[in-house]
Formats: C-alpha cells, sequence, structure tokens
C-alpha cells in the first residue's frame, strides 16, 4: 500500500477518532473523544499516545509520526479500521454511513477507501474489492460458524497483502462451509476431505443435484453445465493455486 498518506487524511481520520473540536457547534461526524478517551482508543489499536496540550493537536501530531515512520503500513490502516467500526454506531447507523462517506472522500485521492467485509471495516486499494470473498463474508454471517469466521477473516486480511495465504484460507472457508453444513444436517464427512469431496457431499443435501426429478429437463441441463463449471473450474483452481 502506497504510503504516507496525505495531510487531508490525517485529518479526516483525527476528525473521526477524536469527533472535532471541543468548542465546535457542529455536531461531530465520528464519535467525540475525551482525552483520556482519545488515549484508550490509541491503546486499543496498540500505539501508546499521551494528550500533551489540547487532545486534537496532539492526536494529529501522533498521526503525522505514524504516518512518516517505518510502520505507516501496518499502524494507520489498523487505526483506520478501529475509527469506523460499525459496532461503534449501532444506534446510529447514519452516522456510520457518514463516517465512511468522510474518511474516504480523503483517502480516494490518496488510492485507499474503506469498505466493510464480512462485518468488519477493511483498509483495501480504492475501486478494488473481493467479491468472492464478500459472498463467503455474507454466507459466513448468515450460518454464523466460528471456523468459518475465522478463516474468512484471514483471507480477508491476506487478500490485499498475501495472495498466497488468501488462496490457502479461501480454500479452508470453502472447505469449513461444507463441513459445518453436513455436521449440521448430521450427515457423515466424506473420505475425501478436500474442497472437491466436500463440495460433492453437500450438492446432493441441499438439493444442488441436477438430478431431481421435479426440474424440467432443459434447466436441469443449464444446471449441470453450471455445477460442472464450479466443480471443475474455480474449486480445481483453488486446489491448484493453495501452496503444497
Amino acid at each position: 500500500m502506497p504510503f504516507p498518506l496525505s495531510p487531508q487524511s490525517i485529518d479526516a481520520i483525527a476528525d473521526i477518532i477524536s469527533g472535532g473540536g471541543g468548542h465546535d457547534t457542529t455536531p461531530p461526524i465520528g464519535i467525540y473523544r475525551s482525552g483520556p478517551k482519545i488515549e484508550k482508543f490509541m491503546r486499543a489499536c496498540n500505539v501508546a499516545f499521551t494528550v500533551n496540550g489540547s487532545r486534537v493537536p496532539s492526536l494529529v501530531q501522533c498521526l503525522i509520526n505514524l504516518n512518516n515512520g517505518f510502520e505507516a503500513d501496518q499502524a494507520l490502516p489498523r487505526i483506520i479500521e478501529a475509527a469506523a467500526d460499525p459496532r461503534d454506531f449501532i444506534h446510529e447507523p447514519e452516522r456510520h454511513i457518514a463516517v465512511l462517506d468522510h474518511l474516504n472522500r480523503a483517502l480516494r485521492f490518496d488510492g485507499f477507501e474503506v469498505q466493510q467485509q464480512g462485518g468488519r471495516m477493511r483498509l483495501v486499494e480504492a475501486g478494488k474489492n473481493v467479491p468472492v470473498l464478500a459472498e463467503l463474508a455474507g454466507l459466513s454471517e448468515v450460518i454464523d460458524f466460528d471456523t468459518v469466521s475465522r478463516d474468512l477473516d484471514r483471507a480477508l486480511a491476506s487478500s490485499q497483502t498475501d495472495p498466497e495465504d488468501a488462496v490457502t484460507a479461501a480454500c479452508s472457508t470453502v472447505e469449513s462451509v461444507c463441513r459445518s453444513i453436513l455436521i449440521e444436517l448430521g450427515l457423515p464427512l466424506p473420505a475425501k476431505k478436500d474442497v472437491q469431496g466436500l463440495y460433492n457431499a453437500v450438492k446432493q443435501p441441499l438439493g444442488l443435484s441436477p438430478d431431481r426429478s421435479d426440474i424440467d429437463p432443459l434447466i436441469a441441463n443449464d444446471v449441470r453445465q453450471i455445477l460442472s463449471g464450479l466443480g471443475s473450474g474455480p474449486i480445481d483452481l483453488l486446489e491448484a493455486a493453495r501452496p503444497a
């Protein structure tokens, strides 16, 4: 990721974390935090910070120092994602939208944007997303399996920085989804527990087979071709790309 960020992005981040100046009469875009609460927020992001004088200038200077440091690409994404955490805006979802808009208007000029993926915020390259992982994120939220969520979090975290690990985690995510479905249905696991074996095992109980008698033959043929593509295309590609 290209760092350092621009001064405008640093100011936008400070706006969200601090909630703006204490004498500002306009409603805060983010959450108004006192000096001690800003210190607590930064500690949660693994950053040592102490207010020295006014809280907002102190915060801005801290962010500038991080921005110019050797670990900007690790510290700043962590801070930005925490500042946009949707859990802080559960009762004010419209404010969360305003927070994302405020951050992204500045960050996009630096080639970044904050996206919500699988219930978590991610700082990613602007204009790029991970559609397959986003779909899996939605599925994991529906079925709410811990193992699936852990594998998905790993895939999302690695998608921008470690493609090889992202492929491995994506394979694990698909395997976890299929394995969890079989366990929930009380069905035995297949002898071959790789992506292909597990995928084949869940097709029939989930009614994904084109051999069902209640499907029109023309539709069944189309479904058969689609499922064949799923089996021999992306799944085989995941297996081939997974490191040995």
